[in-house]
């Protein structure tokens, strides 16, 4: 979530956890802060001033590359080593803001209102540009999803600023890949699991999330997270395998549905699954489709309503627990039981501005994903 849908004034503009869960990217007035996850007790962060207003910060899984946009330069990207303290290449500019960016070591993707450009990621001939895609619906909030993995490199953007149409592309081989009608209403969240093969969504009404396989577009479950009460949906993130899905909203109660096999219907023994079965003759389809949508097997309760976060299950020391970063400062850590579900607990409270400084013994991290000597010499490039 990035200062285009963070409307309040507070310091911190723009929060996101990585690709696989285990940091968090922060943007904050003056600069950046990451946040690792040593151990639930002991969380460290990497700062950095700027001097500029961030409000889009990412970085690669565990790389020390950080993509960033400040508020003075929104159409400018730059690219810093965290652990330096200096600039890799020369900054990226674009014909009009920026207004969203995604990483991974295949991949970089920046967001603009009208066209999406895809460069050639830290693994590869790093920020060439390969492909723009022109003319794309008007998506001012920036809305895309990227695939983490390095064998299926997908892109997921709205179909258009009224519908609930997804649009997913082919980053590999730079074709189209699928058209899926997911929603009735325009679109909120999106994500991807971490083998691009299924793709998790929301629409802006926020009651239904459903994931659909990437191949064919066939919707494989669909869960409801209220029944009349109509959400913003912050953030969605797959965990555990893609075995469970977690979901924020505008509410005070965070979701996390399983991804269960779904059982023959000729095993369907309880009262409720009957129930669900006859309404289907009696009761408009709007409503008897109420009965086949699975409730959330966990959940959690944050302080307050209306508190602006982004939450996922991370696997600290070969253990999950559910993460929640809000944008008033702070992380929550709650237990998470993934056999028996349930209400989760919270077992710490931090404030970011109070963790400690997180200091690094590794003498170059950048060439585990790029050759340095080819990013330090990327001149400035328009994108026009």
């Amino acid at each position: 979530m990035s200062l285009m849908e963070n409307d309040d004034q507070g310091n911190y503009l723009y929060v996101r956890f990585n690709q696989d869960s285990t940091s968090l990217c922060l943007g904050t007035r003056t600069g950046f802060q990451l946040v690792n996850f040593l151990s639930i007790d002991d969380l460290r962060t990497i700062s950095g001033c700027v001097d500029e207003e961030i409000y889009i910060a990412e970085r690669c899984f565990s790389s020390s590359i950080l993509a960033y946009v400040s508020l003075q330069s929104p159409r400018k990207l730059n690219f810093l080593h965290v652990e330096k303290d200096i600039i890799v290449c020369d900054p990226k500019c674009y014909n009009n803001s920026i207004l969203g960016v995604q990483l991974s070591r295949k991949r970089i993707v920046v967001v603009l209102e009208d066209a999406i450009y895809i460069h050639d990621g830290l693994a590869g001939d790093f920020m060439t540009t390969l492909h723009r895609i022109k003319k794309t619906p008007c998506n001012t909030r920036g809305l895309v999803a990227l695939s983490p993995s390095e064998e299926n490199s997908l892109l997921a953007y709205p179909g258009g600023p009224n519908t609930g149409e997804l649009i997913i592309y082919d980053c590999g081989n730079l074709v189209d890949k699928i058209i899926i009608q997911a929603h009735d209403n325009p679109l909120a969240a999106m994500t991807f699991d971490a083998n691009g093969e299924k793709i998790a969504t929301a629409s802006e009404k926020g009651t239904i999330i459903r994931v659909h396989l990437v191949a064919d577009g066939n919707c494989l479950y669909e869960f409801r997270r209220g029944f009349t009460r109509c959400a913003n949906i912050y953030s969605l993130s797959f965990g555990e395998n893609a075995l469970f899905l977690c979901a924020s909203s505008s509410t005070e109660t965070i979701h996390i549905f399983k991804l269960e096999t779904p059982r023959p219907k000729e095993e369907s023994t309880s009262w409720l699954e009957y129930l669900g079965r006859a309404s289907e003759y009696y009761l408009p389809a709007n409503i008897s489709k109420i009965f086949s949508q699975e409730r959330s097997f966990a959940y959690a309760r944050l302080p307050m309503k209306d508190l602006k976060a982004v939450a996922a299950i991370s696997t600290v020391n070969d253990e999950p627990w559910l993460v929640v970063a809000s944008y008033d400062g702070y992380v929550y850590i709650y237990s998470l039981n993934l056999v028996q579900g349930g209400e989760c607990s919270l077992v710490r409270q931090r404030k970011f501005d109070d963790l400690p400084a997180f200091k690094s013994d590794r003498r170059d991290s950048l060439t585990t994903y790029a050759n340095s000597s080819q990013i330090a010499t990327i001149p400035v490039t328009n994108m026009n």
